[in-house]
């Protein structure tokens, strides 16, 4: 019993480590001379406890730097270091202005928690300040036609430095900016607000225009890839806006009607002889049709007739034909 004693008395300042937690980012970054707001997220048990922002790598070596118990107003565009509680959405934040590479290093979102046997409650995150150039976005993309700007960030010691613009490969497409910090032409416009950040805006986007770039200030730069796409080929939908330039269309009334009556007439009349000169030519070509299938059928007939004769007088070559001669009243017999 007396070592699980032990290890409980040991363990006991942790405790709320485990059920009640802080959290926040494990690294930030940001240039020489920026600033840098942290957000520290707790439970709903600390919305009423003190918190602070210590310099550090462990809790009991953390330099306070800030805390929210100090009543005084606080501006944090003029602290160096400066803290705001919000028990509403449970997060405290931490602003640091005017960052210097030798402020590198690891700082604890922390919330007091008090007494002998309670350790406080804390997150630690990893600050870096970084001596050089960085960008905003690295890959930036925008439909062909239209405008994009990238947007170059570099530290305070290059605030006078030349900024450039490059193609990546191709040192001769650079564009720098000259004394009054300013490019323009018809294709690219570098703006430099001389506090920290530039701007390069392409106006009108060209397929060829997708390629890596470089920001570039002083002897640092940094890489940016540039992507166009095509534009989509679209059939513009028919609206009611397509028929405003239209005539509006004329209702029939009886004036109307009987000033175009002389051109119907005529139209029907042609139609009805066209019609009755088709019925005749059909008709005639029935009647044709009708007449050269009787003929073959009474050949037949007489054909049959004249069989059965034969039969009985035998052979027509020895009959005989009586011509009566009207003038004369003669019978010839031949």
């Amino acid at each position: 019993m007396s070592q699980l004693s032990t290890i409980t008395l040991f363990l006991l300042p942790w405790i709320p480590a485990f059920l009640c937690k802080v959290t926040t980012e494990k690294e930030f970054s940001v240039l020489e001379g920026g600033s840098l707001t942290i957000p520290c997220h707790y439970e709903p048990q600390y919305a009423s406890y003190v918190k602070y922002w210590c310099h550090g790598r462990t809790r009991e070596f953390c330099t306070t730097l800030a805390q929210t118990d100090e009543h005084r107003l606080v501006n944090p565009a003029d602290e160096k270091v400066s803290i705001f509680d919000d028990p509403v959405q449970l997060v405290f934040t931490v602003t640091m202005n005017d960052m210097k590479v030798g402020e590198s290093g690891w700082y604890m979102c922390g919330v007091e928690i008090g007494g002998v046997w309670n350790a406080d409650d804390g997150a630690f995150t990893n600050i870096k300040v970084i001596d050089g150039m960085s960008v905003v976005n690295s890959m930036i993309s925008g439909e062909e036609g239209s405008s994009v700007t990238i947007e170059c960030l570099y530290s305070e010691k290059y605030r006078e430095s030349e900024k450039k613009w490059c193609r990546s490969g191709d040192k001769r497409t650079c564009r720098s900016t000259g004394s009054d910090g300013s490019y323009d032409d018809s294709s690219v416009a570098i703006r430099d607000d001389r506090t920290g950040a530039f701007t390069v805006t392409f106006k009108k986007l060209q397929m060829k225009d997708t390629a890596w770039y470089w920001c570039s200030a002083g002897q640092h730069k940094i890489a940016v890839q540039l992507l166009v796409t095509p534009q989509p080929t679209t059939i513009p939908a028919v609206t009611s806006q397509s028929f405003q330039n239209l005539p509006p269309a004329k209702a029939i009334t009886r004036e109307s009607w009987s000033g175009n009556s002389p051109m119907l007439a005529s139209v029907v009349v042609c139609s009805s002889v066209i019609f009755l000169a088709v019925m005749a030519i059909l008709a005639i070509k029935f009647w044709k049709l009708h007449k050269s299938d009787r003929v073959p059928r009474e050949v037949e007939e007489m054909k049959a007739k004249f069989s059965g004769y034969s039969r009985d007088a035998g052979d027509f070559q020895n009959a005989a034909v009586l011509f009566l001669n009207k003038d004369t009243q003669d019978v010839q017999m031949y």
